[in-house]
């Protein structure tokens, strides 16, 4: 059993990590946030009050909230897994430092099939080359803060990884001018209550390729925020993604 410190607990996504848990031969043992609710486990508005020692802290919470998580992961030498977006880069630092000392896995999108995308569009990137155009366009419901999503920029950069002088442009109204071969285009389309659409169009003189995911309930980046738990819970100090899990996994699979 995998006991779990849950950050966020009151939100929806905290709900649906603590409604899995089970499933993964898990347990919420505490829950962190600044909302009052109910749940089968107690909740503390300061991770430092939690009286119990947890074996991973899954953080579905706020970005600034690892100030308070870094501090406590380090002194109580708990692996965490980092599932927020929109961190600047002085909590990306302190994240990166706290991978020194204790297990972090960091991922902007939990879906194991979004990951997979990311994976599918850098081996096209790399197989199609720079002749082919590349627009990636995401939609969100009407509520989310970010724009573009954390989930969009991780697909442009793994991309950028093959297009090392590709250039990101978000908007186009302001400039009168042919698009530039280096151009990788992100959309951003918020309405409604869309969970999360992600298209990646590879566009070339003949042919359009398009490679899409959408995702239909929340549950699958709680099933992701668990497995995720289960993976970094077994490792040494670092700092993993869900490229690491993805290989890992395909490696098991290759077993059977």
């Amino acid at each position: 059993m995998i006991d779990i410190i849950l950050c966020g607990a009151a939100g929806r996504m905290g709900r649906a990590v603590a409604a899995a848990a089970a499933e993964h031969n898990c347990r919420i043992v505490a829950g962190v946030d600044l909302v009052p609710a109910q749940a089968d486990f107690p909740i503390y508005t300061n991770i430092d009050d939690i009286p119990v020692k947890a074996n991973v802290i899954i953080d579905f919470s706020h970005h600034s909230a690892v100030e308070k998580l870094v501090p406590y992961a380090k002194k109580t030498h708990t692996p965490i897994v980092i599932a927020t977006t929109g961190h600047n880069e002085e909590e990306l630092n302190m994240i990166n430092k706290l991978a020194r000392t204790v297990p972090v896995f960091y991922s902007r999108n939990m879906s194991l099939g979004v990951n997979l995308l990311i994976n599918l569009c850098r081996h096209a990137a790399l197989v199609l080359g720079e002749k082919y155009d590349v627009e990636i366009v995401e939609k969100h419901h009407n509520k989310k803060l970010d724009a573009p999503s954390g989930t969009a920029l991780m697909i442009a950069e793994a991309i950028k990884e093959v297009r090392g002088g590709a250039e990101y442009v978000y908007d186009r109204s302001k400039a009168r001018h042919q698009r530039e071969q280096k151009e990788i285009g992100i959309q951003s389309i918020r309405g409604g209550n869309i969970i999360g659409e992600h298209e990646v169009l590879f566009c070339g003189n003949d042919e359009i390729i398009s490679i899409q995911h959408t995702a239909t309930s929340r549950e699958l980046f709680a099933e992701g925020a668990l497995r995720a738990a289960e993976f970094v819970v077994t490792k040494q100090k670092g700092f993993y993604t869900m490229k690491e899990l993805l290989q890992e996994a395909g490696r098991d699979t290759a077993k059977v």
